[in-house]
């Protein structure tokens, strides 16, 4: 599978599509550069479903992956975690090198995957 979805990071995605009462809005994950470690995970909402985007339904919740992004995140799982720090979507993704310390951004590996490395947006 492109990624997979926790059940928990389906459930927070449906309430807050639910609260923006559209029926058209889909989750969008991306890949952007910048960040301290080269690339930065991002979340919208987006009503249009490009032709080339990867399309993702698990748990009753249609994640949309644009091409370039699922390179990046390929093999990723997304959960979201509620911690005494707060709360935040987390993003384990196989590809990453290495992240920063703050969790939004990494370095995605030159082979194809590392050991576990998680970030968190």
């Amino acid at each position: 599978m492109a990624v997979t979805l926790t059940e928990r990071a389906a459930g927070k995605i449906r309430g807050l599509l639910e609260r923006e009462e559209n029926a058209n809005l889909h989750l969008r994950i991306f890949v952007s550069g910048g960040g301290c470690s080269g690339f930065q995970y991002g979340f919208t909402f987006d009503e249009q479903i490009k032709d080339d985007d990867e399309i993702v339904e698990t748990h009753g919740v249609r994640l949309l992956i644009d091409p370039m992004s699922l390179n990046l995140i390929k093999g990723a799982e997304i959960d979201y975690e509620t911690t005494i720090q707060g709360e935040s979507f987390v993003i384990r993704n196989p590809n990453a090198a290495s992240t920063c310390g703050c969790g939004k951004s990494f370095t995605p590996s030159e082979t194809g995957g590392c050991a576990n490395a998680s970030s968190c947006y």
